[in-house]
């Protein structure tokens, strides 16, 4: 059984939750309160926090993160102008992550979805739900993509974690269409097979 710990109880931490307690992993969610002092039992770990969080969480559980699956699908938004990335150009917050831990196998993932669409399984009326996956682990990203499948979404491995840049400004422009009211947050971009 698929063990996964996720840092964040938000609304996408319990969406991402649902959706692999459904496919058979076995899930724990990390609170802000519980961040400093949890341990971390899974062999994928989810930082489902705002990208600022994620610091923190990498100087606290740095060891304890060597050897695992970091999902990140943080979206590194400027907050106050809500018109830039935080990143550096050509890079990606996962990126930056992979760097911070560099005996874990870094994946971007589920930034481009929004909560309602892996709850319900679909992006609109029709569409079923798809999660874009990028990370250089080949054997990590085949794992999380099984049990993302497992749970009931498509996923599609979208390539190296160089895709990471790509994913963070495809979920900037969906999180600033529907921030701005030209989509809903059921709605979004999906891939069609």
């Amino acid at each position: 059984m698929t063990q996964v710990t996720i840092f964040g109880t938000g609304n996408m931490a319990s969406a991402i939750a649902s959706v692999l307690d459904k496919g058979g992993a076995n899930v724990t969610q990390i609170s802000h309160e519980q961040a400093s002092t949890a341990t971390i039992e899974g062999d994928i770990v989810v930082f489902a926090v705002p990208y600022p969080a994620v610091a923190e969480i990498v100087a606290t559980h740095s060891p304890a993160l060597a050897g695992k699956t970091v999902v990140d699908i943080t979206n590194p938004l400027n907050f106050e102008t809500f018109d830039s990335l935080v990143v550096p150009a050509g890079s990606s917050a996962a990126a930056e992550i992979q760097a911070a831990l560099p005996n874990s196998a870094v994946i971007k993932a589920f930034n481009t979805n929004f909560a309602v669409t892996l709850t319900s399984g679909q992006v609109g009326e029709t569409a079923a739900t798809t999660v874009l996956i990028a990370g250089d682990d080949t054997a990590a990203k085949a794992t999380l993509k099984a049990a993302i499948e497992a749970g009931g979404l498509g996923a599609i491995d979208a390539g190296s974690l160089q895709r990471a840049h790509e994913l963070e400004a495809l979920g900037f422009l969906q999180l600033t269409l529907a921030a701005g009211e030209q989509i809903s947050w059921a709605s979004g971009f999906n891939v069609a097979r």
